[in-house]
C-alpha cells in the first residue's frame, strides 16, 4: 500500500484492513547505534481498545510519504499504556521511522500473526535465545511470562550481540535478573575494556549452561546463521522438533494474505504465522 497516496486518514473507511490508524510517538529510546524503541499510542480510543495483541504477533508500521514496513510488537499484551517497537535502520522505511520523534504521527494497522501459543505453555519452562535485534520479536514472550510470573516454570534468557555497543534493552537486564526463578546469560561476540560478562557466540553458552529439555519450550530468533547452530545445540542436548519455536516475520508483506509473497510451500506466513515450531517448519517444502 502506498501511503503516500493518503492525503487525509481521518476521511477515510478506516475499517478496510488496508488504511492504518493514526498513532502518536510518546517516546523514543536509542537502544544502538542503529535501533531504536518507540513508544507509540494509537489516537482513536475505540481502536486503541480494539488492538489486542498477542506475544510475537507483528503490525504493518507506516511513514507518511515513504511506506510501510512490518515490525515486530515489542511490548507485553500486560502493557497497556503504549505499543513497542523497536526498529533497526535496514531500508528507506526505517529509516523514515528512525527521524520521528516524540510527537510525530505515524500510521499503524494490525496485529497480525499468529503469536507465540503462551497459553499453552502454562507451567512450563521457559528458554529464550535471542541475537542482535532477534531479541525484540521473543522480548513480548519474556516480558508477558514476567508479567504472569505464576503461570510459567524457570526462566532462562540467552542473549548474545556483536559487541557490547549492539546490544539492545540493556536498560531491561537488572530487572529481568532479579525476577524469582530466572536467569539472565549476556554474551557479545568481541568484547572491549569495558565488558565483564561473556565472550562468544550464543549457541556455545547454552551448551555451557546445558538446560534440560523436560517440560521446556526452546524460543530463538536472530541472524539465520545463529539460528542454523542453535538449532544443533538444542538438538545434542534433546530438544525435539515439537519443543522449538521461531519466528518468520520478516518474511511477510502485506500481513493479510493478498500479495502472496510470504509463502513457503503451501503455507502463507501472515495467515498460518509467523510462529512456527521447528515441526512444522519441517513439515513445509520450501526455503525458509
Amino acid at each position: 500500500m502506498g501511503v503516500g497516496l493518503v492525503a487525509s486518514i481521518e476521511t477515510i473507511n478506516t475499517t478496510s484492513v488496508l488504511v492504518p490508524a493514526t498513532a502518536t510517538i510518546l517516546e523514543v529510546l536509542d537502544e544502538t547505534p542503529d535501533v531504536k524503541t518507540f513508544r507509540v499510542q494509537i489516537d482513536d480510543e475505540q481502536a486503541r481498545e480494539n488492538f489486542k495483541q498477542k506475544p510475537g504477533q507483528v503490525a504493518e508500521l507506516s511513514v507518511f510519504g515513504a511506506g510501510e514496513s512490518v515490525i515486530s510488537i515489542t511490548s507485553s499484551p500486560t502493557q497497556t499504556d503504549y505499543l513497542e517497537f523497536s526498529i533497526k535502520r535496514v531500508g528507506v522505511v526505517t529509516d523514515a521511522i528512525h527521524t520521528l520523534t516524540s510527537g510525530d504521527k505515524i500510521g499503524i494497522r494490525g496485529p497480525y500473526g499468529n503469536g507465540f501459543p503462551v497459553e499453552n505453555w502454562k507451567g512450563k519452562n521457559l528458554i529464550i535465545i535471542g541475537g542482535g535485534i532477534g531479541l525484540a520479536p521473543v522480548r513480548s514472550v519474556l516480558n508477558y511470562a514476567i508479567d504472569n510470573r505464576s503461570d510459567y516454570g524457570h526462566i532462562a534468557l540467552f542473549y548474545g550481540a556483536r559487541t557490547p555497543q549492539d546490544l539492545v534493552f540493556k536498560w531491561e537486564y537488572g530487572r529481568w535478573s532479579q525476577v524469582k526463578d530466572a536467569e539472565v546469560h549476556l554474551t557479545v561476540d568481541c568484547g572491549d575494556d569495558t565488558w565483564k560478562d561473556n565472550v562468544g557466540v550464543v549457541g556455545a553458552i547454552v551448551k555451557q549452561v546445558n538446560p534440560s529439555p523436560e517440560n521446556a519450550i526452546a524460543l530463538t530468533c536472530g541472524p539465520p546463521i545463529m539460528i542454523k547452530f542453535v538449532l544443533q545445540d538444542l538438538f545434542g542436548m534433546n530438544f525435539t522438533p515439537e519443543q522449538i519455536y521461531t519466528t518468520l516475520e520478516g518474511k511477510m508483506q502485506c500481513c493479510v494474505g493478498l500479495c502472496g509473497r510470504c509463502n513457503i510451500g503451501s503455507k502463507y506466513i501472515c495467515k498460518d504465522g509467523p510462529v512456527f515450531s521447528l515441526a512444522e517448519l519441517n513439515e513445509i517444502h520450501g526455503d525458509f
